[in-house]
C-alpha cells in the first residue's frame, strides 16, 4: 500500500477533518520553540532531557513547520527538501532591517545568522495577537468529538486491517491521547478539567522560569585563591573567562570601576566566578579543597529557587494536588498511573524495578562508603567522621586518583571538541553507512548545523548542535528534539518526504581563550548519547510523520538508541583506532 494515503471509509470526510486540523495546528505555528530562552530544571547529569514524547494529530509537537515554506532565493538547494548539501555564507544572507523581521517571512530553515532579540519579541506578539490562548486552543483540539468519532470509526471500520502497522499505531496513540486529554468527560468534569489544564501549564511555566532566573542570579565572585585551591587549570581558566563577561551584568559599572583590572581576570590571578552550569559547578565539588566554598556552591545549587521572589515550593505543591485531581477525574487513582498509561511499564513494574536496584546495591553503597570515609581519615581530612553530600564527589575524586591512578582532567587534551566530532562521525561512517558534513552558514556562531548523506551522496537529514555551557540563555543538562520530522504528507510535492531535521544541545566545558574546548570523558559520553537520539530520529525511513523518527515512541524505550551509542566509548579497539586522538 502506498503510506502517503490512508484508505477507509468515509475517507472524504474524515479526510477533510484531518486536513482541516492539520492547518489549524500549522497555521498557529505556535510550537516553535524559544530562540533565546530554554527553560527547564537544571541537572549536572547527561541522562536529563525530554524525552520522545507522544504525538497526537492535534499536539505541538508537529506544527513547527509546516508553514507554506519556500526556498530562499539565496540559497535555492538548502532545505529539507533538497538534493544538495551547500549552505550559503552568512555574507550572503540578507540583511534584516527594523522594518523587516526574518522571522515573519517564508524560510526553510530558521535564519539564525540574522535574528536579534527585539526579532524574537516582536514574533511572540505576533504569534499572541493572532491567536487564541495556546491552553485553551489545544484543549479544544484535543477534546474535539468529531476528531475522535472519526479516529474511532477508523478503527471499527471492516478496512481497519488494510491500514499498515504505522497507519494503525497513529490512530490507536489518537484515541488513547484524546482520552487522556479529556475527551470522554461530561459538561461539568470537562470544565473542571480544563481549568485544571490551564493552571498546570501556568504553574509549570513559572516553575521553569523560576529556575533559570534563580540559575542567573547566583555568581560567587572569588578573589581569594584559597577559596578555590584546587580547581584544576581548564576550570580556573573558565572561572576567569566567565568573570569577564559575568563581571558587569552581576555588579553594575560602578562596582566594576572599582575592580579594577578585573576586565583582565586570568586563571592564574582571578578574580573568578563560580556559577551553576555543570562545568563550573562539578569542578568545584571535585576539587575545591575549601570545604567552606563547597558546602555554600552545593547548598545554592540544591535549594535553587525554593524561597523567595522565584521560589518554587508553593508552585511544587500545587502542582501535585492539580495532578492528583486530574487524575481522579480521567478514573485514575493517582497522576502516576496517567503518566503510565503511555507507557509499556506499569506503576507496579516501575516500582518493582526501583525496589529490585535498591536491594541489589545497598550492601556495596554501605560498602563505598566506608572505603571512603576510611580514605579521607588516612588523609587527615578533618570531616572524615562526619562526610556530608558537599564532602563526596570531592573525596570519590582523590580515591580514584589513589585507587586507580586515574585523573579525568589529564585526559580532557585528548578529548578536544572537533576531535571527538570527527571520531563520532567516523563511527557513524563505519555502522551506519552515512556521511556527516558541515553546512554552516545557518546556525549562530557557537552552534554548528551538519548535513547528513548517504552512501549515494544524497542528503537524508540535516541538524544542529549546540554544545557548550550558557547559563544565562540556557538551560542545564543535556538533550535532543526534533525541529521537524520526516514526513511524506507535509512534504512540498507529496512525492519525496519532506527530511528531518534535529538539534542537540549539550553544556559542554566551552573554549578558554584561543583554546578549543576541551572535553571529560564524561562530556564524551554524553556527546555519543545525545547523538544517539539524533540518529533514530534522522535515520528513520518511515513516511509517516506521526509516528517517524523520535515521535510516538514510550519513554520506557527511548533510551535504546542513546545507551547503544554510549558503549562505543567503551569500546577497546575503537577507542585506541579512533577516539583516543593526539594530545591537543
Amino acid at each position: 500500500m502506498d503510506h502517503t494515503h490512508v484508505y477507509f471509509p468515509n475517507r472524504g470526510l474524515i479526510g477533510a477533518l484531518l486536513i482541516a486540523n492539520m492547518l489549524l495546528v500549522a497555521r498557529s505555528s505556535f510550537s516553535i520553540k524559544p530562540l533565546v530562552l530554554c527553560y527547564s530544571f537544571p541537572c549536572i547529569y547527561h541522562k536529563h532531557f525530554p524525552k520522545s514524547h507522544p504525538c497526537p494529530l492535534w499536539s505541538l509537537s508537529f506544527s513547527f513547520g509546516l508553514q507554506n515554506l519556500h526556498r530562499s532565493p539565496t540559497c535555492p538547494s538548502v532545505a529539507p527538501f533538497s538534493s544538495h548539501c551547500y549552505a550559503p555564507s552568512m555574507a550572503t544572507a540578507p540583511q534584516s532591517t527594523p522594518e523587516v523581521n526574518p522571522l515573519l517571512q517564508d524560510f526553510d530553515f530558521p535564519p539564525f545568522d540574522v535574528v536579534k532579540a527585539d526579532h524574537v519579541i516582536l514574533r511572540i506578539h505576533t504569534i499572541l495577537s493572532q491567536l487564541p490562548d495556546k491552553v485553551k486552543f489545544m484543549l479544544m483540539l484535543g477534546q474535539s468529538k468529531p476528531f475522535y468519532n472519526a479516529f474511532k470509526a477508523i478503527q471499527e471500520s471492516p478496512k481497519w486491517s488494510t491500514l499498515s502497522d504505522a497507519q494503525k499505531r497513529i490512530v490507536e496513540s489518537q484515541i488513547k491521547e484524546a482520552v487522556l486529554e479529556g475527551v470522554s468527560l461530561e459538561d461539568d468534569k470537562k470544565e473542571h478539567f480544563n481549568k485544571i489544564q490551564q493552571e498546570l501549564a501556568k504553574l509549570s511555566q513559572k516553575f521553569e522560569e523560576n529556575v533559570l532566573e534563580a540559575t542567573k542570579k547566583f555568581g560567587k565572585l572569588v578573589t581569594d585563591k584559597k577559596e578555590i585551591e584546587g580547581l584544576p587549570a581548564t576550570a580556573l581558566g573558565l572561572a576567569a573567562q566567565t568573570a569577564v563577561s559575568k563581571l558587569f551584568s552581576f555588579f553594575g559599572y560602578a562596582l566594576l570601576q572599582s575592580l579594577k583590572g578585573h576586565e583582565n581576570a586570568t586563571a592564574e590571578n582571578g578574580p573568578w566566578m563560580i556559577t551553576l552550569d555543570a562545568p563550573s559547578y562539578l569542578s568545584v565539588m571535585q576539587h575545591a579543597r575549601n570545604r567552606s566554598s563547597r558546602k555554600e556552591v552545593y547548598h545554592a545549587y540544591v535549594t535553587l529557587a525554593s524561597t523567595g521572589d522565584l521560589g518554587n515550593t508553593e508552585i511544587i505543591g500545587q502542582i501535585l494536588k492539580l495532578r492528583l485531581e486530574k487524575a481522579k477525574l480521567l478514573g485514575y487513582n493517582n497522576y502516576a498511573e496517567v503518566s503510565m498509561a503511555t507507557k509499556m511499564s506499569t506503576v507496579d513494574k516501575a516500582q518493582g524495578l526501583l525496589e529490585k536496584l535498591r536491594s541489589a546495591s545497598w550492601d556495596a553503597a554501605v560498602q563505598d562508603m566506608e572505603d571512603l570515609k576510611n580514605f579521607s581519615k588516612s588523609q587527615g581530612a578533618a570531616e572524615a567522621d562526619d562526610l556530608n553530600h558537599w564532602d563526596l564527589n570531592f573525596w570519590s575524586e582523590r580515591l580514584r586518583e589513589s585507587k586507580y591512578d586515574i585523573n579525568e582532567e589529564e585526559l580532557r587534551p585528548f578529548f578536544s571538541l572537533p576531535k571527538v566530532m570527527d571520531g563520532l562521525f567516523s563511527l557513524a561512517k563505519m555502522a551506519f553507512g552515512i556521511d556527516i558534513e558541515p553546512a554552516d552558514g545557518l546556525a549562530p556562531s557557537d552552534v554548528r548545523f551538519y548535513c547528513v548523506k548517504d552512501s549515494t551522496g544524497s542528503p537524508i537529514a540535516y541538524f544542529y548542535f549546540d554544545p557548550y555551557s550558557c547559563p544565562s540563555e540556557k538551560r542545564g543538562g543535556a538533550w535532543m528534539d526534533e525541529v521537524v520530522a520526516r514526513s511524506r504528507a507535509l512534504s512540498r510535492d507529496g512525492t519525496k518526504a519532506r527530511l528531518p531535521i534535529a538539534h542537540m544541545a549539550c553544556n559542554k566545558t566551552p573554549p578558554v581563550g584561543s583554546k578549543p574546548s576541551l572535553m571529560t570523558f564524561s562530556e564524551v559520553e554524553t556527546v555519543f548519547h545525545e547523538f544517539g537520539h539524533a540518529l533514530q530520529h534522522m535515520l528513520t525511513k518511515q513516511d509517516e510523520g506521526l509516528v517517524s523518527g523520535i515521535r510516538g515512541i514510550e519513554l520506557d524505550a527511548v533510551e535504546l538508541p542513546s545507551q547503544f551509542m554510549e558503549t562505543w566509548c567503551y569500546h577497546r579497539h575503537y577507542s585506541n583506532k579512533s577516539l583516543i586522538f593526539n594530545r591537543h
